[in-house]
């Protein structure tokens, strides 16, 4: 069941609170999370929300992709998992 969608277009001032907000006339949104700069703590244009249900997400999908939210047109997809990254260790190549 794939619930946790990828938003992205977002304004750079949108907080979690309006993201959530925003999505909450497609359901129970469960997490909203702006991505931040570390450094200027500023948004990076992009977000995460996870709603309670596969249909509710893709309510959210179909009523927000291509709308207008503070000024800037969104886009909205099911977010894609993250492929596993490899450990630590040493690459080969180098001289001895």
């Amino acid at each position: 069941m794939q619930n946790k969608l990828f938003v992205r277009n977002l304004s750079f001032k949108c907080t979690d609170s309006s993201l959530q907000d925003l999505f909450t006339q497609y359901g129970e949104v469960t997490s909203a999370k702006v991505a931040v700069d570390r450094e200027t703590g500023r948004g990076r244009g992009f977000g995460f929300v996870e709603m309670s249900t596969q249909k509710q997400a893709e309510d959210a999908i179909r009523g927000l992709e291509g709308s207008d939210f503070e000024g800037r047109v969104l886009h909205v997809a099911m977010s894609e998992p993250r492929e596993k990254r490899g450990g630590g260790g040493r690459s080969g190549g180098g001289r001895w």
